[in-house]
């Protein structure tokens, strides 16, 4: 594995999202000096928090899965998650509800999942279950260490033992197929294949190899983090001021001071100049490349995944058959994707998540109140509508979205709305994702391993990239991952330990937010922000 070469003692980490921040707990760890420069308020990146007359929103993922890999972060410090963070694994860990009115409860349990499929689809069905389950967990031994948890220095990285069993086990055939070879009721199907269009590939395109995602969400278990997904970054970001690290929030970085192949100090918009000996840049890889002055030249170019709307919904009423979190399938499957992918135009049947992190934590509204959060993956805007488009398409389109579920059970919400905050390609291109994406490259062969751009960029040897566009990808986990990875360019690799599946380990009371003056600056928790405001220099 290649290393930055030359001094190292002191780095800058550009970004305070999961990536950055575990990153910095890694580079800590070994000894390593850390600043850590964050254009928005607080920590988060993509994981961040907007306040809006009480409701508390998560601007972006709602799903947690592989709590371990947290726990690696903190435990790089000598931190835990005790006192940090209470994690609450979901039992279910997503209702399903369908066109034909049928609802499934995705339990991580394997005897209750077997016991949920027999009496959703019948004993055949449960039976391909228990063959699915034991598939997926094979395949998630044959991909962690060697093609997920790894640092690649090009293609013949790949050539490793776990290269055949992965090819044994289907891994590179078609997701969509591969499942069918155990289910086959089509409902069935969508739940352990709709995963892919996180990686930016419909389950017909899709690699096999990419049901490591249903992996995640159905073997190793879904959690909720009291406080929401931003309290993950929040514990993190404590555990790193803790063991020395030092933040500046309000800080945009807008140059690398270069002297031949290496960066010497980082400028911020403010004036200030910081000397480092090397730099993990964690923002989107446009940003990223900008910074550099340059952006690797690839024999294709660079697809990125469908985009989301995404409507924060706070209500003064809430509807028993949600569960933490539903999908709610349309009838359409295959032409959905299509449109999403290749016509370039809005789900004409969409399948849409719906959260309500109430559920758990009701203090993340005022009293009495609830909070939903609703996605529905659209184009992006390579493919769709462009950012300016949305300004006009965005109101109409969240009045169909809020139509179609009232259509679907959610009767009354449009009226039930007290507080709403919008956000579209439009708002997620301002933040500077490419393509007005949140889900960053798309998970195609061609940008997948060794193929994705790499966390090392050629011409700049004392500069790491960390995030979702580069190596492992896009998700919670593979950008917690990332960091790590990221760490490991400039401090060496340490000793593997034992993977763990991910079930719920060290939980308890969320820890107070730091005192004035402490050296990790709350977010400030009045105010409303923008989604702009809400997301920062990290690609995750």
């Amino acid at each position: 594995m290649r290393r930055v070469p030359g001094p190292t003692e002191h780095v800058v980490v550009v970004g305070a999202g999961l990536s950055g921040l575990s990153a910095s707990l890694h580079l800590l760890g070994a000894g390593r000096r850390v600043t850590v420069l964050e254009r928005a308020r607080g920590p988060g990146g993509r994981a961040g928090r907007t306040e809006l007359s009480g409701f508390l929103l998560d601007t972006g993922p709602t799903v947690l899965t592989m709590p371990h890999l947290l726990e690696e972060a903190l435990a790089a410090v000598g931190a835990s998650l005790d006192g940090r963070l209470r994690l609450t694994p979901l039992h279910p860990a997503y209702r399903a509800r369908f066109a034909d009115g049928s609802s499934l409860d995705v339990h991580t349990d394997g005897q209750a999942m077997e016991e949920e499929v027999r009496r959703f689809a019948g004993p055949r069905e449960a039976a391909g279950y228990r063959s699915l389950r034991q598939w997926l967990q094979r395949l998630y031994q044959a991909q962690i260490d060697t093609f997920i948890d790894a640092d690649f220095d090009g293609p013949r990285d790949l050539l490793h033992p776990d290269l055949l069993r992965l090819a044994a086990l289907g891994g590179f055939g078609r997701l969509e197929t591969r499942i069918e070879r155990f289910l086959k009721d089509e409902r069935l199907r969508r739940v352990f294949t709709f995963q892919s269009l996180y990686a930016g590939m419909p389950p017909a395109r899709a690699l096999a190899a990419y049901a490591v995602i249903a992996y995640m969400d159905t073997v190793a278990g879904v959690y909720f983090p009291e406080g929401g997904i931003n309290a993950v970054a929040r514990a993190m970001a404590d555990a790193a001021a803790e063991a020395g690290a030092e933040f500046s929030w309000s800080s945009e970085v807008t140059a690398l001071e270069r002297a031949g192949d290496r960066v010497r100090a980082v400028r911020t918009a403010d004036g200030r100049r910081l000397p480092c000996d090397a730099v993990v840049l964690t923002p989107d890889l446009p940003v990223a490349y900008g910074l550099l002055g340059r952006t690797p030249r690839r024999p294709l170019r660079l697809r990125h995944s469908p985009s989301a709307v995404v409507l924060h919904a706070g209500t003064d009423r809430t509807w028993d058959h949600l569960a933490h979190h539903t999908i709610s399938f349309g009838r359409a499957w295959r032409r959905t994707f299509d449109e999403l992918t290749r016509e370039g135009r809005l789900m004409s049947d969409p399948s849409l998540l719906v959260s309500r992190p109430t559920t758990h934590d009701p203090g993340l509204a005022p009293p009495g109140r609830h909070l939903h959060y609703i996605l529905a993956p659209c184009p992006n805007t390579d493919t769709g509508p462009g950012a300016d488009d949305w300004r006009q398409i965005g109101p109409r389109y969240r009045d169909t979205l809020v139509a179609e579920l009232e259509r679907r059970g959610l009767t009354g919400l449009d009226a039930a709305i007290t507080e709403e905050l919008l956000v579209t390609p439009a708002d997620w291109a301002a933040q500077g994702m490419a393509a007005g994406s949140p889900f960053s490259a798309s998970h195609t062969f061609t940008q997948t391993g060794p193929f994705r751009p790499r966390n090392l960029v050629r011409g700049t040897e004392n500069v790491v990239l960390a995030g979702c566009g580069t190596t492992p990808g896009v998700g919670v986990p593979t950008v917690l991952i990332s960091g790590k990875l990221a760490a490991a360019r400039i401090t060496g690799r340490p000793p593997r330990t034992a993977r763990r599946p991910g079930r719920a380990h060290a939980t308890g009371p969320r820890r107070p937010e730091p005192r004035p003056g402490a050296p990790l600056a709350p977010v400030p928790r009045h105010g409303t922000r923008t989604p702009a405001e809400g997301t920062a220099h990290d690609s995750t």
